[in-house]
């Protein structure tokens, strides 16, 4: 082999891994495009959540203050979120808690307490929504 041909095949080489790097750069720049924007998101979803639990805390917590432990703020803010009513099974399943009789029916106390104050509403039976917004 001469020098001329160990050359051409550096030469060669070179120029696959340029355009190997090359692809590799706009992969590297789309990706961290489109990671920023899903950290937007993410930073933009905490402050809603934030937000949504402060007011929800603020709103129903001073009539009665046993709706500020966790368990009733999860249920405000699932219901919240739902366009429409839910079944308490739904309800567990969405704040994570397995729908085991025993939490289903925890749930519809919790459920049914929130309407005796007018919280929520069952539009029908066994079917929860929050209660127009009170004046």
């Amino acid at each position: 082999m001469n020098i001329t041909t160990i050359l051409d095949l550096i030469a060669e080489r070179e120029t696959a891994a340029g355009q190997t790097a090359d692809r590799l750069r706009q992969q590297i720049t789309t990706l961290t495009t489109e990671l920023t924007r899903i950290d937007s998101e993410l930073a933009d979803l905490a402050t809603t959540r934030t937000t949504l639990q402060a007011l929800i805390a603020a709103e129903f917590t001073a009539e009665d203050p046993t709706i500020a432990s966790a368990p009733y703020q999860q249920i405000l803010a699932v219901l919240h979120a739902a366009p429409t009513g839910m079944r308490a099974k739904d309800i567990c399943i969405a704040v994570g808690v397995e729908p085991s009789p025993k939490h289903v029916e925890g749930a519809r106390a919790r459920l049914k307490r929130l309407v005796s104050r007018q919280i929520l509403t069952e539009t029908e039976p066994g079917v929860f929504a929050l209660a127009p917004k009170r004046t």
